[in-house]
């Protein structure tokens, strides 16, 4: 019979093959939970965490093993299955998942019938996806980490006003070259501008998403502002604003991103950030593609 400390060897060594073999972890290597993620990312977000929030689950098991995460500015169907094709379970999201701010489908007239929204709801099951929306808590960061990201990709860092993240005071250019810049730095394929394309440009206010009517008009009031920069609006609030400003005679104009191009790179830059304290598991940025095109003249 051979040595007891033999025996032992024996057995470990092939508890350890068979771990490798069937990929099953021992000694404790077990995956982070999606709970578990969101509870890092609320310890390392800066901001008091706020229970009237929609930053909050939105689709599947809290408890589901993390197998990768994927982070976006929208979790299309495009991009949840580029997120499923590419081994992300985990989807944290800027903006909604089911078409409303508050990821309510009420406003649907068949919403238990409806077949664009049952289909997204199949795939995310079918695939055990988990959807987590950033949003709230995203903005509040000092700097508001969506405009963070949109300053970066935008090259703006060193026109920033050190009063205001939103304020900028560049060099001056017209509005039609400053518009085309943004479209070529962001690389938006469809972008609408309310304005004299000749306008004089030196200070340019930043407010992407849907900041509302009463924040646009905030911006546009300061005399020093002539371009404000956005990415949507109701046409009949800003829009209708800045074009009977322009009428006026008022160096005023208004560049409309469209909402996913406006606040993409604040989604990268977060990917960034999640990088620095989750690294136990995989992080993949997936942008969501412009829905939008022009056709040809």
């Amino acid at each position: 019979m051979p040595p007891l400390r033999s025996i032992i060897r024996s057995t470990a060594v092939a508890v350890t093959t068979i771990a490798l073999l069937t990929g099953t972890a021992w000694a404790g290597d077990q995956r982070l939970t999606a709970r578990e993620v969101i509870a890092r990312i609320q310890q390392h977000v800066g901001v008091p965490w706020r229970s009237d929030t929609v930053d909050t689950f939105k689709a599947g098991n809290p408890d589901t093993p993390v197998t990768g995460i994927a982070v976006t500015m929208m979790a299309t169907l495009d991009v949840l299955q580029r997120a499923a094709a590419s081994g992300n379970n985990l989807i944290i999201t800027h903006e909604p998942t089911f078409y409303d701010h508050l990821d309510k489908t009420d406003q649907l007239p068949e919403k238990e019938n409806d077949q664009v929204l049952a289909a997204k709801r199949q795939f995310i099951e079918k695939h055990g996806l988990v959807i987590w929306r950033f949003h709230d808590h995203w903005h509040a960061r000092n700097p508001d980490g969506i405009e963070a990201g949109m300053v970066h990709a935008l090259g703006w860092e060193k026109f920033q006003d050190p009063h205001s993240q939103y304020l900028f005071a560049i060099p001056e250019t017209t509005l039609e070259k400053l518009a085309a810049d943004i479209k070529r730095r962001l690389g938006i394929h469809v972008m609408r501008v309310v304005g004299v394309p000749d306008l004089r440009v030196t200070k340019i206010a930043l407010a992407p998403g849907a900041a509302g009517f009463s924040r646009h008009a905030e911006a546009l009031e300061m005399t020093a502002v002539q371009t404000l920069v956005i990415g949507e609006a109701h046409e009949w609030e800003t829009v209708e604003y800045v074009a009977d400003a322009v009428t006026e005679g008022k160096q005023k104009s208004l560049i409309i991103l469209s909402h996913i191009p406006s606040e993409q790179a604040g989604m990268e830059e977060c990917t960034r950030w999640l990088k620095t304290f989750l690294t136990e598991v995989a992080i993949q940025f997936v942008p969501a593609s412009e829905p939008f095109w022009s056709p040809k003249p």
